[in-house]
């Protein structure tokens, strides 16, 4: 049976109250969960952004690891020095030393000695400040801080061997003797290396500056100008060393010092500016004064100068030379050509007497001499 018309609609709904009400919601359960949805995309981006993020740091990471080669091109000054006309400068010298033959027989090397401590620690300060007093000059403040030191150390060979030194170098022989004396007399177990020295001393004696003058000298140098010579202009000097008759020389402190001079086309006299350009040999070998004389050969090589140089700084030429021959340090002899040039090179005035010995200009070298072959000695013919 049918309800009636008007109550159709109220009867339907208490009727079927749920099915009405679960009608609007049908649909959504075939719906997607859109929140959801959401919050996994949002997810995965922050996802991938940490994990770009941790690519890019660890490859700054590894890129910080690797050694980079900067290479620069720095500038390089080239400082060109102009050479200054007349002046002196020690530094220009060439010194030569005779060779020194080594002894026949080979020894093995002793053992070797140590320095001596000195065992007072004030006496120690005491000579250390005397040995900077000698060698400054000052010979009273050297002599009042070893006498310090003595009275504290009386047996000490450091105190006795400075004091020697000190009244050596004042020219108290007999009183450094007495000390060297004492030194000695301690043995290599008492004074260590000091034995050595001052047994040389003892044994040497003291020498006066000026004790090898007129036993040692030079004898007239021989200048030869090789006009011939492609590589520059050559000059080559013999200068010959003569001792006196039956005389003992060290040969180990025999030096000759020779000093170049050019001469530019400005008209200036400047000092030998390239120490290469000068070689030296002792020619007459074995060094054994036969006939009481030995000879040093130097060749002086001015090499050509290019356009641009000479038209800067002029040309240059051989002018002369002054040759001083020492021993021990000391200036035994000095010959300078031409003779201006001996006023611009210091000399001991013992070294000034007599007449100077003016040079002896040569035509032709000796008949065993190669011109292209100077510094060597002629092979023997078979």
């Amino acid at each position: 049976m049918l309800p009636p018309a008007g109550l159709t609609r109220g009867y339907r709904q208490s009727i079927f109250p749920r099915m009405v009400s679960e009608k609007p919601n049908a649909p959504l359960a075939g719906r997607p969960p859109v929140f959801a949805i959401c919050c996994w995309a949002l997810a995965l981006m922050a996802f991938s952004q940490l994990l770009v993020a941790g690519l890019a740091l660890a490859q700054r990471l590894e890129e910080s690891r690797e050694v980079r080669t900067v290479i620069k091109e720095v500038p390089k000054l080239i400082a060109v020095r102009v050479p200054a006309a007349g002046a002196a400068a020690a530094s220009s010298s060439v010194v030569s030393h005779p060779p020194v033959e080594p002894p026949a027989i080979s020894l093995p090397p002793p053992t070797p000695v140590t320095l001596p401590q000195v065992g007072d620690p004030r006496s120690e300060r005491m000579v250390r400040e005397a040995r900077q007093a000698r060698v400054a000059g000052d010979m009273g403040l050297a002599i009042v801080k070893l006498e310090e030191a003595l009275s504290q150390s009386p047996a000490d060979p450091s105190v006795h061997y400075e004091l020697g030194l000190v009244h050596e170098q004042m020219g108290v022989f007999d009183t450094a003797a007495a000390h060297f004396e004492k030194v000695f007399q301690m043995g290599v177990s008492g004074a260590g290396s000091l034995y050595a020295l001052a047994a040389g001393k003892l044994r040497d004696g003291f020498e006066q500056p000026d004790a090898m003058l007129g036993k040692l000298s030079l004898s007239r140098v021989r200048i030869f100008k090789d006009s011939k010579n492609d590589s520059g202009e050559r000059v080559i000097l013999t200068i010959p060393v003569q001792k006196a008759p039956g005389e003992a020389i060290d040969v180990a402190e025999i030096a000759v010092s020779v000093t170049f001079f050019n001469r530019t086309s400005k008209g200036e006299i400047i000092q030998l500016e390239d120490k290469s350009w000068v070689t030296e040999q002792w020619v007459t070998m074995p060094f054994d004064w036969a006939g009481d004389e030995e000879s040093l050969r130097m060749t002086y090589l001015i090499p050509p100068q290019d356009g641009q140089t000479e038209h800067l700084f002029g040309g240059r030429s051989y002018y002369g030379q002054v040759v001083s021959l020492l021993y021990k340090g000391e200036i035994l002899d000095v010959q300078a050509w031409p003779r201006d040039l001996a006023a611009k090179i210091p000399r001991s005035p013992a070294a000034t007497s007599g007449d100077p010995l003016l040079p002896e200009f040569q035509d032709s070298l000796p008949p065993d001499f190669d011109p292209n072959l100077p510094l060597l000695p002629p092979l023997p013919i078979k």
